[in-house]
């Protein structure tokens, strides 16, 4: 497990990450729209790794469950473009 210092500069990060994303929008003559939105999914994918890593404890676990869990993320994403081609 790990402990309040590990936890506390978890947070930190997901704070940082999370300003960035506002800064991505609020500073549109340095960021175009596309920059700003390739931006954020980068930061979200951060985020999200952190969270699943640390807050759900599965930085812990065995590896054969991270692979689990990223199959099936992915084949969530092909149901997604799945669903999304046919209603078109």
């Amino acid at each position: 497990m790990a402990s309040l210092r590990t936890y506390t500069l978890i947070y930190v990060a997901l704070l940082g990450l999370g300003t960035g994303k506002f800064v991505f929008f609020t500073f549109d003559q340095y960021f175009t729209y596309w920059m700003a939105a390739a931006g954020i999914l980068v930061l979200a994918i951060f985020k999200t790794l952190l969270i699943t890593g640390y807050y759900q404890h599965l930085i812990e676990e065995p590896r054969s469950v991270s692979y689990l869990m990223a199959l099936s993320l992915f084949m969530v994403f092909l149901l997604t473009i799945a669903a999304g081609y046919s209603i078109q």
